[in-house]
C-alpha cells in the first residue's frame, strides 16, 4: 500500500468476496542443481545445499547488537525527534540509498523491469508482455538507467532510476497510437529505508536472528524481516537472505499473485469456474482431494483453499489454468527476484527426480511480499483478500505457535522432509512487520528454528527498548 495507506488496521484485511480489476505483477528464474528424495505433504524432495553465509539487507549489521559506523546512532544512544543523538559531537551522517542493477517501475496495470548490467528490460502489463529484450544501447549514468527498445512496433522509451521509491517513468507508444507516459515508483530489492535513524533501531534485531541460524547446526536457515509501518523508517534486515532452499508451498504465494493479477486486468473473474477431473487429485494438504470429482470449482474457492489449506489440488489447477509454469515465472522475472522458480507441480516426484524443482529465498519472499503490502503489484482490493486468506492459514505450527494466542499474523508455510518455512505478515497495530523464514535440512529441527527466530521478531517488536508496543 502506498505511503498514505500504510497505517490502516489489520482488521481491515479480511476475506472479500470478489476482486475488481486493473494492474499486474512480477518475477524471475535463476536455476541450481537439485537433488531428489521421499515425499511429504507438499511433494517430494530433499533440499538443496544452500551456502550458508549472513547477507545483511540494506543498512543491516547482522554480526553484531549495535548498528555500524554511520548508519545511524547506537540503539542506547538518545536521538531527539530530528534525528541527533545527545551525545556531544555525534551527528548522523545522512545515508545514501545505493543504486542496484535490477530495479523495476511499478505503474497501474504494470511493471517495467531493467537489469542495467545485463543491459535487458522487460514490460509486462495488462495489454502485454515484451518478455526479456536486449537494449545494448541502454544508458546507466548517475544513478539512471535509460534507453528506447522496440518491440513488435510498440516503442518502450524508459527513464528508471536504479535507487529504490525514486520516481520514474516510460513511454509507451505505437504505429496507431498517441504515446502514453506511465509514471511509477521505482522498486528495488531490498527498498531503501524512509528514514535512517529509524531504521538503524532495527539493526539489532539481525543480531539476535544471526545467533538463532548460528544454533541451528542441522539446518542451513535465513530470515528476512521488513518493517511496514515506518516505525522502523521502513528498514529491512537480513540473515543469510540469499538462502536457497526449496520452496515447498510457499511457491504458491507467486501462483495466488499471478492470478489476482489477471482479475486485476480484468482478464480473469474470481466468480469464473474451472473443470476439476480426477486426474487432478493429488494427496498431501489441502481439502479437495477429498471431494468428488469431475465438478465444477470457482477460481475464489481454488485461490482461498491454496492457501488457507495449502491445497495442492488447487495448486495444480491453478498452474494449468494459468497457462503453465511460464506465466508464473514470467512474474517472478518481472520483479527480478532471482532465487525463485516455478519448475515442478505438487507431487510430482517424477519431476524432482528428474532436477525440477521449486526454489526460493528469505529475501525473494520478502520483495514479493513488500511489493503487495506497498500496492506496487495488487490493487488494494486483491492485496487485502490475498492478506485475508493468509490470515485464515489452517497449518499453524509454526510462526502463530511461537507467538502468544491472539497475535494478529498472516502467513504461508512450507514442508518438504528437508526444508521448512513459514513466511507472511506480523499485523500488530502500528508495528506491521513482513517475514521469511526459510530453512533446508530436517523438518521436524527445521520447524523449532523457524519458530525461534519468529518469536524473536515478536519480542524484540513488542519490546520498549526496541521501539515497538507495549504490552
Amino acid at each position: 500500500m502506498r505511503k498514505s495507506d500504510k497505517k490502516r488496521s489489520s482488521s481491515l484485511f479480511a476475506p472479500h468476496p470478489h476482486v475488481p480489476l486493473r494492474w499486474l505483477a512480477a518475477a524471475v528464474a535463476l536455476v541450481v542443481v537439485a537433488t531428489t528424495g521421499p515425499a511429504t505433504a507438499d511433494g517430494p524432495g530433499p533440499a538443496a545445499g544452500p551456502d550458508h553465509q549472513t547477507t545483511p539487507g540494506y543498512g543491516a549489521e547482522p554480526a553484531n547488537d549495535e548498528p555500524a559506523g554511520n548508519d545511524g546512532p547506537a540503539d542506547d544512544g538518545p536521538v531527539d525527534g530530528d534525528g541527533r543523538s545527545d551525545e556531544p559531537g555525534v551527528e548522523p551522517a545522512p545515508e545514501r540509498a545505493p543504486t542496484s542493477e535490477v530495479s523495476w517501475l511499478s505503474f497501474p496495470g504494470g511493471v517495467f523491469a531493467v537489469d542495467s548490467l545485463g543491459h535487458t528490460v522487460r514490460y509486462r502489463a495488462c495489454d502485454g508482455d515484451t518478455g526479456r529484450v536486449a537494449d545494448p544501447g541502454m544508458r546507466v549514468a548517475a544513478g539512471v538507467a535509460s534507453g528506447e527498445v522496440t518491440v513488435e512496433g510498440r516503442s518502450f522509451r524508459y527513464r528508471v532510476p536504479l535507487i529504490g521509491r525514486s520516481a520514474g517513468t516510460l513511454v509507451v507508444s505505437g504505429p496507431h497510437a498517441q504515446p502514453v507516459e506511465l509514471p511509477g515508483v521505482v522498486v528495488t530489492s531490498p527498498q531503501p529505508p524512509t528514514g535512517p535513524v529509524e531504521g538503524a533501531r532495527l539493526f539489532p534485531l539481525s543480531g539476535q536472528l544471526a545467533r538463532v541460524v548460528a544454533d541451528a547446526s542441522l539446518n542451513p536457515s535465513g530470515a528476512t524481516v521488513r518493517d511496514l509501518s515506518g516505525r522502523y523508517g521502513d528498514q529491512q534486515i537480513s540473515v543469510n537472505g540469499a538462502l536457497r532452499p526449496k520452496a515447498a508451498s510457499v511457491i504458491k504465494l507467486w501462483i495466488l499473485v499471478e492470478l489476482l493479477r489477471r482479475v486485476d486486468c480484468g482478464q480473469a473473474s474470481l466468480d469464473d469456474g474451472v473443470l476439476v477431473t480426477p486426474a487432478d487429485v493429488v494427496g498431501g494438504t489441502g481439502q479437495l482431494q477429498f471431494e468428488t470429482f469431475p465438478q465444477v470449482v470457482t477460481l475464489y474457492r481454488l485461490a482461498r483453499y491454496l492457501i488457507k489449506y495449502s491445497d495442492n489440488v488447487a495448486a495444480n489447477v491453478l498452474i494449468t489454468y494459468l497457462g503453465g509454469f511460464a506465466p508464473v515465472n514470467a512474474l517472478i522475472d518481472s520483479m527480478n527476484q532471482r532465487s525463485t522458480i516455478l519448475a515442478r507441480r505438487m507431487l510430482d516426484s517424477a519431476a524432482a527426480q528428474r532436477g525440477e524443482e521449486n526454489y526460493t529465498s528469505p529475501d525473494d519472499v520478502v520483495s514479493l511480499l513488500g511489493a503487495v503490502w506497498d500496492g506496487e503489484i495488487l490493487t488494494p482490493d486483491s492485496r487485502d483478500l490475498m492478506i485475508g486468506f493468509m490470515r485464515e492459514q489452517t497449518l499453524n505450527t509454526k510462526i502463530p505457535a511461537a507467538l502468544p494466542p491472539g497475535v494478529p499474523v498472516a502467513h504461508k508455510t512450507g514442508d518438504l522432509p528437508d526444508a521448512s518455512h513459514d513466511v507472511g505478515y506480523y499485523l500488530i497495530p502500528g508495528t506491521e512487520t513482513a517475514v521469511a523464514f526459510l530453512t533446508a535440512g530436517p523438518m521436524a529441527t527445521g520447524d523449532e528454528t523457524v519458530r525461534r527466530m519468529a518469536r524473536t521478531v515478536y519480542d524484540f517488536l513488542v519490546t520498549p527498548s526496541g521501539g515497538a508496543v507495549e504490552e
